[in-house]
């Protein structure tokens, strides 16, 4: 039998790795329906309060979000400095809440993001005066409703009061919001009053409308962008808000930020994307101060932009959710993000690993036949002495290491393989052996014959002549 030679093992490894390639694949599937399940079908949003935009924006977001089965708890709160409150403190329940720029300081951000800018909110500086006033440090000395403590108006209005050195040591800086700020000057009981908010803001439309109120249109509008990052210089031009009633009369310059949906960083994906379809719809328009399509956006106001937010934002809602109803799409997505693995990986690796199993087997095995090989080309072509014991002691020692190999039953027939062919060479070094015996056996008969054939020659030879005249002795 040639040793160039070896049976090929059995082919069962293949069924086994492809056992093993469904079995993934059935994992993907069990691992995407748990993966859909781990979608919160309910979050809580912040808003403010209920005279409020961000609780009329809270209600727009809580039917729309109905509709694919997530289920929006408003949380109404006393404005946005009490929203980033509750967002930083993960304890609180809140996922989602509208938040301005300025309200957060940049020491305070910790995990928390942007997912979308959604509006302007313009600064509004109501004031009950005969005289125009164009600046805020004409404010000085006066009563100045200017927010409460919870409310955004009183964080953003801060450090600008502060730059204009008005500070409540100087002025007598009163915490009323909304529509009680507006009723206070009305009555006179503030001389002005700051309100943060779109035009339809209940408190700033009626203050609009009110001929005793003036709005104050801010000289140095350029420069507060340029000295604080999160604020926008917005222009309202004359007769934007009615036409007929001439309002405004002249065109007013005015200061504003950015209203955002703020979220820590690990709101789960599918909810992003919703939030962000919803704003889409919702704060896509054209406006008094919003070009149509400006938003919702994710250009930076004063927080990190969420990267799922920004991607999003680029690329829009994927093919399956563009068709699909939201909990089979998001499936969907799960599946083909645990299959692509398994495609690309797992399955061809079911073709690569059973040969390199079986290589890794067969070599066990197949480092010994490059040696027997060696020893049989020795014994069959070796002349002159024949180291006949070292060739059984180096059989004895590969037979052995044989012995030793441990391999599945389905490449048993190999070893046993091996075994035979070192059988059939310690035959051949048996033959050998056999042979040179033989040979030295017919040599000693020869020698023998030879000695004998020599005396025998040496006996038959003649007697020699004595010369004459001698006697040889007797």
């Amino acid at each position: 039998m040639q040793l160039d030679e070896v049976p090929a093992g059995p082919r069962q490894e293949n069924a086994r790795w492809t056992l093993l390639a469904v079995a993934c694949v059935a994992v993907a599937f069990l691992g995407a329906w748990f993966l859909q399940s781990a979608i919160p079908r309910h979050i809580v949003l912040a808003s403010g309060l209920r005279d409020g935009t961000y609780h009329q924006y809270a209600q727009r977001y809580k039917e729309i979000l109905a509709r694919e089965g997530v289920t929006v708890e408003e949380r109404m709160t006393g404005g946005a400095d009490e929203n980033e409150r509750l967002l930083r403190n993960p304890k609180s329940g809140v996922d989602v809440a509208f938040v301005h720029g300025g309200v957060v300081r940049p020491d305070d951000r910790g995990s928390l993001v942007m997912l979308a800018a959604l509006y302007y909110e313009p600064l509004w500086i109501f004031y009950r005066d005969s005289v125009v006033r164009e600046q805020f440090d004409e404010l000085r000395y006066k009563r100045i409703a200017v927010g409460s403590a919870d409310s955004g108006v009183r964080a953003f209005m801060e450090p600008l009061l502060a730059a204009n050195g008005i500070t409540r040591f100087n002025t007598d800086l009163v915490p009323l919001v909304n529509l009680e700020a507006l009723r206070a000057l009305q009555a006179g009981q503030v001389d002005a009053a700051f309100l943060v908010g779109p035009v339809q803001f209940p408190a700033v439309w009626q203050a609009l409308h009110d001929p005793d109120l003036k709005l104050m249109s801010l000289a140095r509008a350029e420069a507060y962008p340029r000295r604080v990052p999160y604020i926008t210089k917005l222009t309202l031009p004359p007769g934007t808000i009615d036409l007929e009633q001439h309002i405004p009369q002249q065109e007013v310059k005015l200061i504003g930020t950015k209203a955002m949906l703020v979220s820590r960083d690990d709101l789960s994906p599918p909810i992003i994307n919703l939030l962000l379809e919803a704003a889409r719809e919702l704060h896509g328009k054209q406006s008094y101060f919003e070009r149509d399509d400006e938003f919702p956006n994710t250009t930076a106001v004063d927080l990190p932009v969420s990267t799922d937010a920004d991607r999003h934002h680029r690329f829009g809602p994927s093919v399956l959710h563009r068709y699909l109803p939201f909990t089979i799409a998001a499936y969907l997505e799960r599946l083909i993000m645990l299959l692509v693995p398994v495609l690309f990986v797992i399955v061809p690796l079911t073709n690569v690993l059973p040969r390199l199993f079986r290589w890794r087997i067969r070599s066990r095995i197949y480092r010994w036949y490059g040696e027997l090989a060696l020893l049989e080309r020795d014994v069959r072509s070796r002349t002159g002495p024949l180291p006949i014991e070292q060739w059984l002691v180096d059989l004895g020692r590969i037979e052995q290491a044989a012995t030793r190999i441990r391999a599945p039953l389905s490449y048993a027939s190999e070893a046993y393989t091996l075994r035979e062919h070192i059988g059939l060479v310690r035959q051949t070094v048996m033959a050998r052996a056999q042979g040179v015996a033989a040979h030295a056996d017919v040599e000693a008969v020869d020698a023998a014959t030879g000695s004998v054939r020599n005396d025998l020659q040496a006996r038959a030879a003649p007697t020699p002549q004595a010369p004459s005249g001698l006697k040889m002795p007797s």
